[in-house]
């Protein structure tokens, strides 16, 4: 791990932040229905996964020796506990939008509790670990230029700044875990992210789309908005295309999550928390200053 502590920061465990969720407006991404609903489609993911993630490294903890990483995974679990909670709150505002919320969230835990019960130890990990890697390159994408977020609301767009942050906090951890206790094969672990990937934006689209009907749009008009929508996340300039180089180091050998940089702005955000205590004024100068 020393070898890499140049691009590491030590994860905060911070709480009852509030981004006043219950103002944003119903399509918070400029007015666009299908940018919104890939979002919210993508939030709704969260508290199930998180609890997942978490699952998955305390079931190797009892074999870490090393009592750093022991303190990065307590931050781990705390930070995702957290964040858990938060998009729950984001998740409670699309259920009053009359979204099938517990439907969703019914699947994906039934998913979760089959892997963590039918699969081993060290599968859990590695999806989990690619997860990360996932996540926290998705963060360092949408806030690395502002203009890509330019048109979200001021609320939600802290509110992802906050996650962003705090996953390039943790994001060597559940690799950590991985590497150093994990007994994971190099094959297993570069499938793992081939295959989190596929599964994560697949039901991401799926959700949309549901959600999408559920606001009362018909198949042609909830096509036209995928046609035009799409290119944005994975066109030939899409927003995700940018991360296609970053997303390929995890297959070297010799890959470790922390050879990657911190975003530039990390510590805009750190010192506007501290100095107005409001994580919604720490999202806007986190967003301002990107290039």
């Amino acid at each position: 791990m020393n070898a890499y502590l140049q691009h590491q920061v030590d994860p905060v465990v911070r709480k009852n932040l509030d981004f006043k969720l219950d103002q944003i407006p119903r399509f918070w991404f400029g007015g666009d229905p299908f940018r919104t609903r890939m979002f919210d489609a993508l939030s709704l993911t969260f508290p199930v996964g998180e609890r997942y993630f978490i699952q998955s490294v305390r079931a190797l903890r009892d074999r870490i020796t090393d009592n750093e990483l022991q303190q990065k995974v307590t931050d781990f679990i705390q930070q995702e506990a957290q964040h858990g909670l938060t998009h729950d709150r984001m998740n409670n505002e699309m259920k009053k939008q009359g979204m099938p919320v517990d439907d969703f969230v019914k699947f994906m835990d039934d998913r979760f509790s089959y892997l963590i019960k039918n699969r081993s130890k060290q599968y859990n990990i590695a999806m989990t670990a690619a997860a990360e890697h996932l996540t926290a390159l998705m963060a360092e994408t949408f806030y690395s230029k502002k203009e890509t977020l330019i048109d979200v609301h001021p609320y939600v767009r802290a509110l992802f700044a906050w996650h962003a942050i705090e996953e390039m906090e943790h994001r060597d951890v559940a690799f950590d875990v991985m590497q150093e206790v994990g007994e994971v094969s190099e094959r297993l672990r570069k499938f793992a992210l081939t295959f989190i990937t596929i599964q994560m934006f697949g039901f991401t689209f799926y959700r949309a789309n549901v959600m999408l009907k559920h606001d009362g749009f018909n198949r042609l008009e909830r096509a036209k908005f995928a046609i035009q929508g799409l290119p944005w996340f994975f066109g030939q300039k899409g927003t995700l295309s940018a991360m296609s180089s970053s997303y390929k180091d995890w297959f070297k050998a010799d890959f470790h999550p922390s050879q990657h940089p911190v975003i530039r702005q990390y510590q805009t955000w750190i010192d506007a928390l501290a100095e107005t205590d409001d994580p919604i004024a720490a999202g806007e100068a986190f967003w301002q200053a990107a290039l």
